[in-house]
């Protein structure tokens, strides 16, 4: 299995290369050369798998034997999904008028991105042990990212992770299970601005292909193709608990509800129904509404300003996950996506061609929530089934409720209700708090503010260069700077 730019400018790479990367140097994103085919007979056979048996197989087609055997594979993953709450890591629970809920969130953080992020933090420690080798890892955090990345390497000795969150914009419970967290391999920064603005300074640090390279950066948003896969297996989990029967030809289609921000959950499943599973997708934004503008109209173009709303996580006005998927639309046509990619980076605006946009809008169906409808959906959910969802998680709710069909279907429920009590109270509800979380607001914080006017990517490139330079004297690598340096780049070096 290779991968390759969506922009074509990167050459081909394996996994391990893939893994340890942001952004491909030419400014695209990381997709697999070839996207397996699933026949009817391997559906079957997984259509009884639980879900971290799913997970297995699905890693076991894009990472090869030859650079993790099957064995250590399956032994990763079980130790990623050690610490869920849930037996089940993944559940799925069935309430009134057909509304099934598949909550990811289940994890250390109670949020969906534990399960994709838990496997990168143990694929990523597999091949720094092998490699002797230390990364650093930059994350920009809407919510739930920076904790789950945080959790998924904390202590570690050869990672030092640099997360930006937006100061104010996330929830008080979000922000603390950050800066609560008080690790040497930990590096926090609050910037006065929002989701959109801290993704500027990162992606100029991984655009630098020399500092980049020297510093062995590497990302874990959704820009990392490893969280991308591992989040194939919500859908396809999805898909064997809600489908009726699989014994009918042709196979029933279930319909899976997406709550979309920066857009990975959506291109996971967009890559699932690539790879033969009989999905019809719906991604539900909040106000910040741009994919869904796109799918219908083929605007993928910035509003004036992102719009602060009760599903923070998702106010995000550039899902840079898009390219992703209009790159499989077009038939993996990386010139196009270039063309159109660097379009839009100097105008914020660009008009899909109607080709592209047809095939868009036949893939996916959208919708966009309101606050009230989040409230709304809030409200009726916990009335008819005594049942808090998270306003990200309404937001899926809501298009249950108002898109009645007889079609099997499911929704993702991405973080749970008590990440979010603001919003409970709003919605007139009372929120239910575990003493772990309650635990945060006494317990010691650190962060390094990032005010307006600063130069953000040299701050940061200035704490990231002190990081490195500290492990070099830990570790007592005692070899010239050019020594030094092929350590740090060696990545995929026997």
């Amino acid at each position: 299995m290779e991968y390759i730019s969506t922009r074509g400018g990167a050459g081909t790479v394996d996994f391990e290369r893939t893994l340890f990367s942001g952004f491909a140097s030419d400014g695209g994103l990381f997709m697999p050369k070839r996207i397996p085919s699933l026949d009817r007979d391997t559906l079957w056979k997984w259509s009884s798998l639980s879900y971290p048996e799913l997970v297995k197989e699905l890693c076991s087609l894009f990472i090869t034997a030859d650079l993790v055997p099957r064995s250590t594979l399956s032994d990763l993953i079980d130790s990623a999904f050690s610490r869920f709450r849930h037996k089940d890591v993944v559940h799925l629970s069935r309430l009134k008028d057909g509304l099934n809920v598949l909550e990811l969130w289940h994890g250390v953080t109670y949020a969906f991105k534990d399960l994709s992020l838990s496997c990168t933090g143990q694929f990523l420690q597999y091949f720094l042990e092998k490699r002797q080798k230390h990364v650093t890892v930059v994350v920009g955090t809407s919510g739930d990212t920076g904790s789950s990345a945080i959790e998924s390497v904390r202590g570690q000795k050869n990672m030092d992770i640099f997360v930006l969150l937006p100061k104010g914009l996330c929830t008080q419970i979000q922000e603390l299970q950050m800066t609560t967290v008080i690790e040497d391999n930990i590096h926090i920064f609050a910037a006065h601005g929002n989701s959109d603005e801290i993704d500027v300074p990162i992606k100029e640090l991984f655009t630098d292909v020399d500092f980049a390279r020297k510093y062995n950066l590497m990302s874990l948003n959704s820009v990392n193709w490893s969280r991308i896969m591992v989040q194939i297996a919500h859908h396809f989990y999805a898909y064997f608990q809600c489908a009726p029967s699989l014994n009918t030809t042709p196979l029933p289609v279930v319909e899976i509800v997406v709550p979309t921000g920066g857009g990975g959950n959506i291109t996971a499943g967009c890559i699932a129904q690539k790879m033969g599973l009989p999905i019809r997708l719906v991604a539900v934004v909040n106000s910040n509404d741009i994919i869904h503008r796109t799918v219908q109209h083929g605007d993928f173009s910035l509003s004036e300003s992102v719009k602060p709303t009760l599903a923070s996580a998702m106010d995000i006005q550039e899902p840079y996950n898009v390219e992703r998927i209009l790159w499989l639309l077009s038939g993996s046509d990386s010139r196009l996506i270039k063309t159109l990619m660097e379009q839009f980076s100097a105008s914020k605006s660009l008009k899909l061609p109607e080709d592209l946009h047809r095939k868009l809008s036949e893939t996916l169906r959208s919708c966009s929530a309101s606050d009230e409808d989040i409230m709304r959906a809030m409200r009726r959910c916990w009335e008819e089934n005594h049942y808090p969802l998270c306003p990200h998680s309404a937001v899926t709710a809501h298009y249950h409720y108002s898109h009645p069909d007889s079609m099997p279907r499911c929704c993702l429920a991405p973080a749970s209700a008590v990440k979010f009590q603001d919003a409970v109270l709003r919605a007139g509800l009372v929120p239910q708090v575990p003493p772990e979380i309650t635990a945060l607001t006494a317990m010691e914080t650190r962060s390094t503010p990032l005010q307006r006017g600063q130069d953000w990517a040299q701050v940061l490139k200035a704490r990231i260069e002190a990081a490195a330079q500290r492990w070099e004297t830990q570790s007592g690598w005692l070899g010239s700077p050019g020594q030094r340096e092929i350590t740090r780049q060696g990545v995929t070096q026997a």
